[in-house]
């Protein structure tokens, strides 16, 4: 049974989470270890996916302090991706995220995940753009709790 919730930075599992950001985003581009940590990780929302104490899954969000902010470092361990758990961590952030008010998620949406995001309400918009050395598209998506 996988069991999603939210940590912070001082939970024993960061470290977990942040070994499954860098083995699934960072490592198979060639960085080094701690090329997943942000400056922003303490304001961070940090929500993970847990089976059997193991972290399989997570993602991440910044807010802006206007309502909104960006999600960022969504991963699933490779065992477990295209099973639905990718949508049930964004489902389960955005929950959290309008229960407290906020009213729109924006992200950097590596291209080969624009699909993924499409089909759980994000829109992409303005122009394509390279960051990390990968092709991504500015996308976001309206917050509401119905």
């Amino acid at each position: 049974m996988i069991e999603i919730r939210c940590i912070s930075t001082e939970d024993p599992l960061y470290s977990r989470e942040r070994d499954l950001r860098f083995r699934v985003l960072r490592q198979p581009l060639g960085f080094e270890e701690g090329a997943e940590i942000f400056d922003f990780e303490n304001e961070s929302t940090h929500v993970v996916a847990l089976e059997d104490d193991q972290v399989v899954g997570c993602v991440l969000f910044c807010p802006d302090g206007q309502g909104s902010g960006r999600l960022f470092q969504m991963a699933v361990h490779p065992k477990l991706q295209g099973q639905g758990l990718g949508r049930d961590l964004v489902r389960f952030l955005e929950v959290a995220l309008a229960e407290q008010g906020l009213s729109e998620i924006t992200m950097h949406a590596r291209e080969q995940a624009v699909g993924f995001y499409e089909r759980l309400g994000y829109s992409c918009y303005g122009q394509p753009f390279t960051e990390l050395g990968v092709p991504h598209r500015h996308m976001r998506r309206a917050l509401s709790l119905d």
